[in-house]
């Protein structure tokens, strides 16, 4: 595997999970970093996630990288900057942290692949498009996940 095809898989789990976030939440890519045999793509999430709504967000997340094979290998359960780490069989390392205002950050690190050149990704944000440029802080409010309301029995099982 060189690190076009990684950073492809790379783009492809982070696809994946942004795709099973209901009710969907606007995204926008973050900076790819390179190694020298290694890569990180990197997705910020623009809509509010509020403290309230946090432990679903990082739930919903937990539920999916576990159903989809992957190994939780850490949790961060810090009720203000909460984080989920997990790897996959193949060696990729995939993480979900919260930082200010409730902006959700998700990277995927490859392991160690052969040298090669590496295109932007290909899929275009859902949300404002910050590429090539500072990322502000989250922007975008949405009902479910940007409420201030505690979860309820009934809200807890989103639109």
């Amino acid at each position: 595997m060189d690190m076009q095809e990684a950073a492809n898989r790379a783009d492809s789990i982070l696809d994946g999970t942004l795709d099973a976030i209901k009710p969907e939440v606007k995204w926008t890519h973050g900076e790819t970093t390179a190694g020298s045999c290694d890569l990180s793509r990197r997705r910020t999430v623009m809509t509010v996630i509020s403290e309230q709504r946090r432990g679903a967000f990082l739930g919903v997340i937990d539920r999916l990288w576990r159903k989809s094979g992957y190994e939780i290998t850490s949790v961060n359960s810090n009720k203000e900057f909460p984080a989920i780490y997990a790897k996959s069989s193949d060696g990729f390392g995939m993480s979900l942290s919260i930082g200010g205002k409730g902006q959700a950050f998700f990277e995927v690190a490859t392991p160690c692949v052969e040298e090669s050149a590496v295109a932007k990704p290909t899929v275009e944000s859902n949300g404002p498009d910050y590429s090539g440029g500072p990322i502000p802080r989250p922007n975008v409010h949405d009902d479910f996940w940007s409420s201030g309301a505690p979860l309820s029995a009934s809200s807890a099982s989103a639109p």
